[in-house]
């Protein structure tokens, strides 16, 4: 748990927004969660096709030394992209935006209490700093 908390505390502002596409991508498959085994296989094989190749495109010179956390990234996106794409599909969505207000109001709230949580502990994290800077 500390490490998460640190984790947070050290966040930028790029991380949190991809933090928030995450967010939103949960919510609204959790509205439109369909267990069909295609949906989930197409989106785990476009992933291993996708995520494959950004991963050569960011290769630099055979270097080895790679972020755990970006890789998981490269392979994640694709998946939720083409997951979501299906699970969206003729139910009137424009872009990612849902045609119920409700659905939306839950994921923007659930980025907005996010957002408050990195803000909580980057505050904490700060006045922590300064108090044993002070001693």
């Amino acid at each position: 748990m500390k490490e998460l908390i640190q984790y947070f505390s050290e966040i930028q502002l790029d991380k949190s927004v991809l933090w928030c596409y995450l967010i939103w991508y949960v919510v609204i498959v959790s509205f439109y969660f369909d267990p069909s085994p295609k949906i989930w296989s197409n989106s785990i094989g476009i992933s291993a096709v996708i995520g494959t190749g950004l991963m050569l495109s960011i290769s630099s010179n055979g270097a080895n030394q790679r972020d755990t956390w970006q890789t998981f990234r490269l392979y994640l996106m694709p998946f939720c992209v083409s997951s979501f794409s299906a699970l969206i599909k003729d139910k009137g969505f424009i872009v990612f935006i849902s045609p119920h207000i409700q659905e939306n109001l839950v994921a923007l709230s659930c980025c907005i209490a996010f957002g408050m949580i990195i803000w909580a502990i980057k505050s904490f994290n700060q006045k922590s700093i300064s108090r044993n800077v002070n001693k």
